[in-house]
């Protein structure tokens, strides 16, 4: 049997299928976010469509939506993080990294998506790009001019910063 797109590791029968047939509604953010992705992999604009909220529903573009989905090579799906959005929670938030392949270049859909549940249905209300943390130092930077630190006495761009 298949494993499910969603990366989850069970079957697409015991995992987003029920979703996507509508037998069963997604009882997490992020079960509705991995059946989502699941949709895109298979094309089905219509679960896309029903799970979009109605309150931005008319943002999505199904058309071009549709085209992109049938035109990418879906690599696969990675949770970076979930807030709320348990079965008791009225929202929650859905932190993930789509992998695809589009005209033979490796792409990835990092972004914060917003669910809300309207009655028992979990609906993706909308999604932005996720704040890029600043890198901090753990250690002074050392300069091309400044001695290496292997002790060697020559530069650093002579040294051990030189090497490829």
């Amino acid at each position: 049997m298949p494993t499910c797109p969603c990366g989850s590791g069970k079957t697409f029968s015991k995992c987003c299928e029920p979703y996507l047939s509508g037998k069963q509604s997604a009882p997490t953010a992020e079960a509705l976010m991995r059946s989502r992705y699941t949709a895109f992999t298979k094309v089905d604009m219509e679960y896309l469509k029903r799970t979009h909220h109605p309150k931005t529903r008319s943002e999505l573009d199904v058309s071009g939506t549709e085209q992109w989905a049938r035109e990418a090579e879906w690599l696969g799906l990675e949770i970076i993080n979930t807030e709320k959005g348990g079965a008791d929670d009225t929202e929650g938030t859905v932190e993930f990294k789509a992998s695809y392949r589009l005209n033979n270049e490796k792409c990835v859909l990092h972004e914060l998506s917003r669910f809300e549940r309207k009655q028992k249905n979990w609906m993706y209300l909308d999604g932005r790009l996720p704040d890029i943390k600043q890198y901090r130092r753990e250690t002074p930077k050392v300069g091309r001019n400044d001695p290496c630190r292997c002790g060697s006495g020559k530069k650093y761009k002579k040294c051990c910063g030189g090497v490829v």
